[in-house]
């Protein structure tokens, strides 16, 4: 079957959250978000280095949009779920439909780090992408230097698969950085 004729869940639930996948008309609290947590965003996100209007995440929210619709890549927004305030971004990335495997990715707005939301979205996604998406494979990338970001794939019990040396450039791209490869599998 092709993946652009894949029918599943647009949204889902956690005890605190919904995630969802980004629509038209998330590109306002999506940029305040973004512009709170600068600051913290540049340590490890390069695009935090780009000068963007509200206009311009509007235009990036709904091209993530079609391309959730397409199956290419399924960001998911978060929010909490008795305010509907957008908490953060996360999603299933590097999609390889034929194993299934995807990678997750995650940035919070930091007036909500630190209560767990990034993880209790994390592993909600990770359980998706096994049940509904029938992966093998679930993968967490993430600087080695990022602590918060490592505690998260451990703490859900994802395996440390290695570390690689001089993988990639810092957010502000003037430093070699190392990748640290975490891993669920359905062998695990």
């Amino acid at each position: 079957m092709k993946p652009i004729l894949l029918d599943f869940s647009e949204e889902f639930y956690t005890e605190r959250l919904l995630i969802r996948n980004p629509l038209p008309g998330d590109g306002k609290a999506v940029y305040q978000a973004m512009q709170a947590s600068l600051t913290e965003l540049k340590d490890w996100m390069p695009w935090a280095y780009q000068e963007q209007t509200e206009d311009d995440v509007e235009i990036n929210i709904r091209d993530a949009h079609a391309k959730f619709l397409t199956r290419e890549d399924l960001r998911l927004h978060i929010f909490n779920r008795e305010t509907g305030e957008f908490i953060g971004s996360s999603g299933l990335h590097r999609i390889n439909w034929s194993i299934p495997k995807f990678e997750i990715g995650y940035w919070i707005d930091s007036r909500y780090s630190g209560k767990g939301y990034i993880t209790e979205a994390t592993e909600a996604i990770t359980k998706f992408a096994f049940t509904e998406l029938k992966a093998n494979r679930v993968e967490i990338r993430c600087d080695s230097q990022n602590i918060k970001s490592r505690a998260i794939p451990e703490r859900l019990g994802f395996n440390l698969e290695g570390i690689l040396q001089n993988d990639g450039l810092s957010a502000d791209g003037k430093g070699l950085r190392d990748t640290c490869i975490y891993s669920k599998t359905t062998k695990d």
